[in-house]
């Protein structure tokens, strides 16, 4: 059974940095594609970054410069590092691993970034 567990969100004052964690366990997804969204009260799931096999990375414009994607395949584990945070980038942040066509998310982690 594949499961996706997120942490590390919290709150942080703009211009700081946080680094979020997505546990992935019940498969090996070093090949697979792993995304990171977001969504705020009222409005739909955003995309924010993904990583494909471990390397590939792509970011939404917004996040470009400040986010970065990346993978531990030894853990198993994607992170998301989130530098110079705005008080926009306050919502829950999910994973999300399709494989084999299907899509599994975790639980989601908020991120509060405010003064």
């Amino acid at each position: 059974q594949v499961q996706l567990v997120e942490s590390g969100g919290g709150w942080v004052q703009p211009g700081g940095s946080l680094r979020l964690s997505c546990a992935v366990s019940g498969t090996i997804f070093s090949n697979s594609l792993v995304r990171w969204y977001r969504q705020t009260p009222g409005k739909q799931r955003e995309w924010v970054a993904q990583i494909f096999r471990g390397s590939t990375t792509d970011y939404a414009d917004s996040m470009k410069g400040r986010f970065t994607i990346s993978s531990d395949n030894a853990k198993n584990t994607v992170y998301l590092q989130m530098n110079d945070l705005k008080p926009e980038d306050t919502a829950v942040y999910y994973c999300n691993l399709i494989l084999s066509g299907e899509a599994y998310w975790g639980q989601g982690t908020q991120v509060t970034v405010s003064s």
